[in-house]
């Protein structure tokens, strides 16, 4: 029987990666933060019903990673946090062998920086990694997972200065002790990259060449490249480590792939039609107004948002000009065109977009909680977006996973989740390279 190894989750949403490394079967979760109050509860019933912890509620701690201090040491009387004894008190005696997680993405993704005025530079989230880095020097795990999206590759945020006294001319290389760039902007996967090698892990070098995953090969119905960064304990593994390093991108990771590339069809054909109505029903205990009536075989969240007739008009012309090979919207122009004729209102982007049946969908992000409008399902007799269960089936979320059921938290936690079918891949690839290093 192989030995469990044992984690602790940072930045754990509703616990997609978690769920992946559950599901190998090869870990233990000693604990996990999040500071987000919908997620951590999904989180913690996932733990207590699928898992069997009994001790969820004790180890789920919903907190601000900032106040580090706080969440190692404990906290109480806090009018926003329950109270807890911290992270040192839960893991007590035990080795960490692993610290998994990613922070939020926002900051880094080019979507977020072109919607912001200042670019996401002075934004304070560029620099959670190093609340990421301060529970890693408390507990030393053998290795670090560090997940985030492709845009960390090129986000350039104001420099935190930390000695004004160096010269503009000094650089990483040279004070590797106090270090600081006096340029306005820093490139912040550098600056990730000394940070960790300053905290003892060493990651790939050429990130881009190695740790750039296209998740979509991962049996993910979805195109999602994400930055998946693997930090080794230079006082665990002792030499070689870029070597090692490479071969897990290369070899072991790579020997989970899917077999084929899975499409929308793959994923959400199955579950049950829903059409456009204006009759008032009630599901799952909530009465209010649908625009679409509900199947008599009721599916967990699988319900769409309320669509209105103007809107349910355009999804039908737009999935219908698909469906019927006429292509008449299949380039930019003619979509920004048709948002102008139909709302009066232009856009310097196109707002919409159509799933195909036989692709790969589009990525899934937090954005849906605002708006359908990029995820329209394919079949345009439905006329409407993805329903949160859809959203869930394609970040391959199995169908026993339960959410909040509030569409905005839901859509909004779903897509910021690391797909749980790719974690579990991840999870296994992790687990070869500790047993194959014999450090286990």
């Amino acid at each position: 029987m192989n030995k469990k190894l044992n984690t602790i989750e940072l930045f754990a949403g509703c616990g997609g990666l978690l769920d992946g490394f559950e599901q190998s079967g090869y870990y233990r979760t000693l604990a996990c933060v999040e500071w987000n109050k919908k997620p951590i509860e999904v989180l913690i019933e996932r733990l207590k019903t699928k898992y069997n912890y009994q001790n969820a509620d004790e180890i789920s701690l919903r907190f601000d990673i900032q106040r580090t201090d706080e969440l190692l040491n404990g906290w109480n009387n806090d009018i926003e946090y329950v109270n807890s004894v911290g992270l040192k008190s839960i893991i007590d005696d035990k080795i960490v062998d692993l610290i998994v997680g990613g922070p939020p993405c926002q900051a880094y993704s080019i979507a977020g920086r072109i919607q912001d005025k200042d670019g996401m530079k002075n934004d304070y989230r560029n620099y959670l990694f190093e609340s990421y880095l301060k529970i890693v020097d408390e507990f030393k795990p053998k290795v670090i997972v560090f997940e985030n999206v492709e845009g960390i590759l090129s986000a350039k945020p104001q420099e935190l200065k930390y000695n004004d006294e160096i010269s503009n001319t000094d650089t990483l290389e040279n004070n590797e002790d106090t270090f600081c760039l006096a340029q306005n902007e820093i490139n912040i996967i550098d600056k990730i990259k000394h940070e960790f090698n300053i905290s003892g892990y060493e990651i790939i070098d050429d990130i881009r060449k190695y740790a750039l995953i296209d998740l979509s090969q991962y049996s993910v119905p979805q195109q999602r490249k994400r930055v998946i960064l693997v930090g080794l304990n230079k006082d665990v593994f002792t030499e070689n480590r870029q070597n090692i390093l490479i071969d897990f991108y290369q070899r072991l990771l790579p020997k989970y792939k899917g077999n084929k590339i899975l499409t929308v069809k793959n994923a959400i054909y199955d579950l049950p039609k829903l059409f456009p109505s204006n009759k008032e029903y009630t599901v799952e205990g909530k009465k209010k107004k649908y625009s679409h009536s509900p199947h008599k075989t009721v599916v967990k969240d699988h319900y769409p948002r309320y669509h209105n007739k103007r809107d349910i008009e355009i999804f039908r012309t737009l999935a219908f000009d698909i469906e019927s090979g006429e292509n008449k919207y299949s380039d930019i122009e003619s979509l920004k065109k048709l948002y102008f004729e139909k709302t009066g209102k232009k856009s310097n982007i196109h707002k919409y977009n159509v799933l195909k049946w036989n692709e790969p969908s589009n990525t899934i992000p937090a954005h849906l909680k605002k708006d359908g409008l990029r995820h329209i399902h394919p079949d345009y007799k439905q006329a409407r977006s993805i329903t949160v269960r859809e959203a869930a089936r394609i970040q391959t979320f199995d169908d026993d996973f339960e959410f909040s059921g509030l569409l905005s938290a839901d859509y909004e936690m779903i897509g910021n989740a690391v797909p749980p079918k790719f974690a579990l891949r991840l999870a296994n690839a992790i687990y070869d390279l500790i047993k194959e290093q014999e450090i286990i």
